[in-house]
């Protein structure tokens, strides 16, 4: 089951007078793994310059450049052609509980808070438990998160904590992503932030997003990807373009620049579907109802003051 989706992904930042230069750091490229091959990605900026490519402790592709000399307006541009395979049965990577990589999905982080008071309360509250079976219980969060919060754009912000959802009920992706990590790691089980794109559930062009899930570690079948704010297993539909602790380690973009301005940001993302050859049934053999859910996604935020991503070590989940 194969399905290729091309993306073009535009970020535009707008100075209100001309800025001196600017520094950018960029996560825009899509992962390879065994289910998702890159077969082609560019990258084009305005004023043009030279970009570099990294590769962080996560095993992510990022990009970095710098342009010291005035404009008013930084355009970006990253294309991708990504070819998604899907199997019903997944090789399970060679990974033990006690593996360095799942243990570092097990701590808190920035935005990922097992212990946080608040979330103690929450999960009281609505009376939400660990089952003994660690994938009907995380199915059964997933579903939860959706039922309970309110998927409101403009609600929240790129630095917005948990307890911020946890409170109004309202947030986006990125929020529930947060709060699902939050409690997988209480209930300890090795879960990860996935930063990406959501394809439109057509075979044409049209409208994507930057979206955000979980990759949760669940022993004897591996990695398994879950759409809290969708309520559904991840398919084919979703491009992975890196992987991090939360939001903080994998912003697709972050930067500064040099002088006395202000600036706004305006992202558009498109993708085309291949009409031949796609699968889009769920992977694995589990319900999905995916198909009896609204569709939401995430916009593209970016923060100039956030902080550079933490190192870790590169992840082996597929």
């Amino acid at each position: 089951m194969t399905s290729v989706h091309g993306v073009e992904h535009e970020l535009v930042y707008g100075y209100d007078q001309p800025v001196r230069g600017s520094a950018m750091k960029l996560f825009v490229r899509p992962v390879e793994s065994s289910c998702q091959t890159l077969e082609d990605f560019t990258l084009e900026t305005s004023p043009a310059g030279k970009v570099s490519e990294f590769v962080d402790g996560f095993g992510n592709r990022g990009h970095f450049f710098t342009r010291h000399r005035p404009h008013d307006e930084l355009r970006i541009v990253a294309r991708s052609r990504v070819k998604l395979t899907r199997s019903a049965s997944r090789e399970k990577p060679p990974l033990s509980a006690n593996a360095p990589e799942l243990q570092l999905m097990l701590q808190p982080s920035r935005f990922v808070r097992p212990g946080s008071p608040a979330l103690a309360e929450f999960l009281s509250t609505h009376g939400i438990e660990r089952e003994n079976d660690p994938l009907r219980s995380l199915r059964t969060l997933a579903s939860r998160l959706f039922e309970i919060f309110q998927y409101v754009p403009g609600s929240t912000s790129a630095d917005s904590p948990i307890e911020h959802i946890l409170e109004s009920g309202q947030g986006v992706c990125q929020d529930y992503t947060h709060v699902m990590a939050s409690v997988a790691r209480r209930w300890g089980i090795p879960t990860r932030y996935v930063s990406g794109y959501l394809a439109p559930d057509t075979d044409d062009t049209g409208p994507g997003e930057s979206h955000a899930w979980v990759e949760c570690w669940v022993p004897g079948r591996g990695c398994i990807g879950l759409d809290p704010a969708n309520d559904c297993i991840c398919d084919d539909r979703r491009v992975r373009v890196a992987v991090g602790r939360d939001y903080a380690d994998v912003p697709p973009s972050r930067g500064v620049f040099y002088g006395c301005s202000s600036s706004t940001l305006a992202t558009r993302v498109a993708i085309t579907r291949d009409k031949h050859g796609c699968d889009s049934n769920a992977p694995f053999d589990l319900s999905d109802n995916s198909n009896q859910r609204s569709t939401k996604s995430c916009d593209s935020t970016t923060s100039s003051s956030a902080p550079a991503a933490s190192s870790g070590s590169p992840l082996p989940w597929g």
